[in-house]
């Protein structure tokens, strides 16, 4: 319901209404008020219930209580039971900061910012003398929620699940060590996409991911149509040593960028339009045709260490070529998994480096919540997709 023009009228009576949101303006005086009132009316109704022994409780004067919100400390009044049982709803009895600092705190610490540069900004725009301790303890209680994410119960199967891993500084022991955090990524049998869990660990490698699968299964995965997975050495017989009928596909958008790492800058995107005549080709047999044209080509012949790279992953590049195009585009095209990196990369970058794991699990946690959270649709080349998808797997994708 709109406030009524004359209501604002009165509040804005000899006002200069430049320092309105300041601190301490009106927009504080408000929230004190109205926050007041609140508890006030949650006491008078505390107080209208039938008494537990029969003798009427009844109100005893007030007690001050300083509370931090989004924009200000406010003290405020809040009203007293004579027998000590009122617990207000809006601000718990021993409750110190408003609904919605928490969330704030949180925000800030999910883009990046660390203990001290979230105490600076609350003191220098709000005003606000936050300790450290009060900001670790707020981003703290987000690792319990990480923990319960993390063992939380998945589909039983997915349709295709995208595998990948980036380096992260974390300080172990009193050194700075890049240790790899393990990203898996499900896409639903009605195209959503869900973040099945991260994992960290020293090196990126196939025993690991062994584990990841297994802990997969124990959580009720039990079949994975299509894997897309970077290349890794023994990373595809970890996943089918547990999913024993999953397709294990080389990631096309892995090894363009491989292939990029070869080449100068200025001659990147002539080579990115001759790399397209290989994964762009109707079957196995064309793509293996294209290749060795590419290997003799100017391309080819400047930058050989490309089509070694290719060869090396040509089993697991294969695959790839019996898919119809649609599935092909949600393969490469959609290229979720680089989409969802390229977000935590830039958080990473702007931290350098964490103190322990547990910094490094609660901030990209926060980062994969808020990427998970502007998800609303399947891409659109999922509505033709799964038509191939019930046509290629039968009964195992009616089951995703």
């Amino acid at each position: 319901m709109a406030i009524g023009k004359n209501t604002l009228d009165q509040l804005l009576v000899g006002r200069n209404p430049n320092e309105v949101f300041n601190k301490d303006g009106l927009f504080d005086e408000l929230k004190k008020a109205l926050a007041e009132r609140i508890l006030n009316a949650e006491l008078d109704d505390h107080l209208g219930g039938e008494p537990a022994d029969g003798k009427p409780n009844h109100r005893n004067g007030y007690s001050k209580k300083s509370v931090l919100t989004e924009s200000s400390k406010l003290d405020i009044r809040a009203p007293r039971d004579r027998e000590g049982t009122f617990d207000p709803k809006l601000i718990a009895r021993y409750q110190r900061r408003f609904p919605g600092f928490d969330e704030k705190i949180v925000s800030m610490y999910a883009r990046g910012m660390t203990v001290r540069e979230i105490q600076g900004h609350l003191l220098e725009i709000y005003g606000l003398d936050v300790s450290p301790d009060l900001i670790s303890t707020v981003t703290d209680a987000v690792l319990e929620t990480v923990g319960e994410w993390q063992n939380r119960p998945l589909e039983q199967s997915y349709p295709l699940v995208f595998f990948d891993a980036l380096r992260v500084k974390i300080r172990d022991e009193g050194l700075v060590r890049n240790k790899a955090v393990y990203i898996a990524l499900g896409v639903q049998a009605d195209g959503t996409k869900d973040i099945l869990g991260l994992w960290i660990e020293n090196t990126e490698g196939a025993k690991f991911w062994l584990r990841v699968m297994n802990e997969l299964k124990n959580r009720g995965v039990s079949d994975v149509l299509i894997a897309v997975v970077d290349g890794l050495k023994g990373f595809p017989e970890a996943i089918n040593a547990v999913f024993p009928q999953t397709i294990v596909q080389t990631c096309i958008v892995h090894l363009i960028r491989h292939s990029m790492d070869f080449a100068s800058w200025k001659d990147r995107k002539a080579l990115a339009g001759a790399l397209k005549t290989i994964y762009r080709a109707k079957d196995a047999d064309a793509a293996n045709v294209a290749l060795t044209a590419f290997d003799a080509s100017h391309w080819g012949q400047k930058y050989p260490a490309i089509t070694q790279s290719w060869r090396r992953n040509w089993e697991r590049v294969i695959p790839f070529f019996a898919f119809p195009e649609a599935v092909r585009r949600i393969i490469y095209t959609t290229n979720a998994i680089e989409a969802l990196n390229a977000k935590l990369r830039r958080a990473v970058k702007i931290r350098g480096h964490f103190p322990n794991d547990d910094a490094a699990a609660k901030l990209l946690f926060l980062v994969l919540r808020q990427v998970a959270g502007e998800w609303k649709m399947p891409p659109r080349e999922w509505f033709e997709a799964k038509t191939q998808f019930a046509i290629l797997f039968g009964e195992r994708f009616v089951q995703a």
